[in-house]
């Protein structure tokens, strides 16, 4: 059918995928991080097009017929009545709008009111709490605020020479804290409700509707946020679960539904193929190795990984909470970690070892039966994150999640879906594919890995774990 494109705009760097658009292979990369601070919360997005510009040398994009864009989720871009910049995009999970968040969920009446209203309780991250931070603290930038985008809404309207369609997907808006994936439609109330007036925001695009065409005849697809377009280039479907291992966790599933969560442990997303994506965060998962093999001066986690394969299932009785930051699933803001069940003969480091990451893996297992007491179906489960290369998360995870575990080669998952979608959208606009199906590209190549018999060993741990949870934390989860 032809060769696309799926470009991944990050927090930190740009990279770019060229694909044959019929089996999804990869013909050419590109790669460039964004100038400027790294870990800076206000960015010119200007940063983000030199970036692309620079990843885009070399003649990497020749041939290419369709693009499609993913970017950085917790961003928002600004703009007045003309389009132009009011202040530098706010992007990550600025901590800035913590209060400006709070302060939402009661101006609207609570947690559960929100779950009901938009599928998500107000974060930090989310632009609705950003667009209360500007309207609490930077009330001139709020006023001059007409228009309101996200880095993926921004770059695709750049790409299509800032028309007067400015359009997203509901993937994105999904994320924006004023869309709800349940009813598929804007909450202009809430937009108000954050910055003290309405605003102008993008049009709601199919999974495989384009954005438009550039002046050279270019397709751009719709484009996504970034774990929507990971989604797409990891290849998921319904039955399918993703467990991200970084400092924090987080579990999310393929579901047909979105759900509402008074308690506000999920929060539902919309997938990029009209899907969702229920999603469940931990406060601690990787942080929790890396404090043990602190603890017990090891130089590495594949040292404490090693050390804890000496140990045997429920590390001699020892018990780990790894909740060292507060956690987030089950509500626990104020708690600390625990270590439980001290004995003369469970007191040596391979057991703390094992009791780490016994810890993480049920933490996460906590987050994923969230989903699954819901009624989402978990047949496989997706481990991200360099940690997931361990061999002690290897062995372990299968019989305690209790379902295969896949572990993808590295890749550029997000930038892969992006380029998946563009060959959509363009198969769509030739009447060559079905706006009801993605195109049948190539899974990730990956490890699979199968409980076995560990599966019953894997039930007594979790057994082990959640009665110690309980004593603890007793409620914790409302049973």
């Amino acid at each position: 059918m032809g060769i696309v494109a799926g470009l991944d705009s990050s927090a930190e760097f740009t990279r770019i995928v060229v694909c044959d658009a019929d089996t999804g292979a990869v013909l050419r990369q590109g790669y460039a991080s964004h100038p400027g601070e790294p870990k800076a919360v206000d960015v010119d997005p200007q940063t983000w097009l030199l970036s692309l510009g620079e990843a885009a040398t070399g003649g990497l994009l020749e041939g290419v017929e369709a693009i499609g864009v993913s970017a950085q989720q917790h961003g928002l871009v600004p703009l007045d009545a003309q389009g132009g910049l009011v202040r530098p995009a706010l992007v990550r999970n600025d901590k800035r709008a913590q209060v400006a968040a709070a302060d939402l969920v009661d101006g609207l009446g609570g947690r559960q009111a929100w779950a009901e209203a938009v599928g998500s309780v107000p974060s930090a991250g989310q632009p609705v709490a950003k667009l209360r931070w500007l309207a609490r603290t930077e009330p001139e930038h709020a006023r001059r605020t007409a228009l309101v985008l996200q880095p993926h809404d921004w770059l695709v309207w750049q790409l299509l020479g800032r028309p007067a369609r400015r359009t997203t997907d509901r993937g994105a808006a999904s994320a924006t804290g004023y869309w709800s994936a349940r009813t598929g439609a804007y909450r202009p109330d809430l937009v108000e409700l954050a910055l003290g007036h309405q605003a102008a925001l993008p049009e709601v695009l199919g999974p495989a509707d384009a954005a438009g065409t550039t002046p050279e005849g270019l397709l751009i697809s719709a484009g996504t946020g970034e774990t929507m377009a990971a989604a797409l280039g990891l290849g998921l479907g319904p039955g399918d679960a993703v467990v991200s291992l970084g400092a924090s966790g987080s579990v999310m599933a393929v579901h047909h539904e979105a759900l509402a969560d008074p308690g506000g442990m999920i929060t539902s997303f919309a997938d990029a193929t009209g899907m969702h994506l229920p999603v469940v965060s931990t406060s601690n998962a990787v942080r929790a190795l890396r404090g043990t093999a602190e603890m017990l001066g090891l130089d590495s986690l594949e040292e404490l990984s090693a050390l804890a394969l000496k140990s045997t299932p429920g590390a001699s009785g020892l018990v780990l909470l790894p909740y060292l930051e507060g956690e987030r699933t089950p509500s626990l803001p104020h708690a600390a970690g625990t270590l439980s069940g001290l004995r003369r003969e469970s007191m040596k480091p391979e057991h703390l070892a094992r009791a780490a990451f016994e810890g993480m893996l049920c933490s996460l297992t906590d987050a994923l039966d969230v989903l699954r007491g819901r009624g989402v179906e978990v047949r496989r489960v997706f481990l991200l994150g360099a940690a997931a290369a361990l061999h002690a998360v290897q062995a372990l995870s299968p019989a305690l999640f209790g379902a295969q575990v896949v572990v993808p080669q590295p890749a550029d998952y997000a930038a892969l879906g992006a380029a998946r979608q563009a060959a959509w959208a363009l198969g769509v606009a030739r009447g060559t594919l079905s706006p009801s199906a993605p195109p049948a590209w190539q899974g990730a190549a990956a490890q699979v890995l199968e409980a076995g018999d560990e599966l019953a060993a894997g039930k007594a741990v979790r057994q082990q774990y959640t009665a110690t949870r309980e004593q603890i934390h007793p409620g914790a989860f409302g049973g």
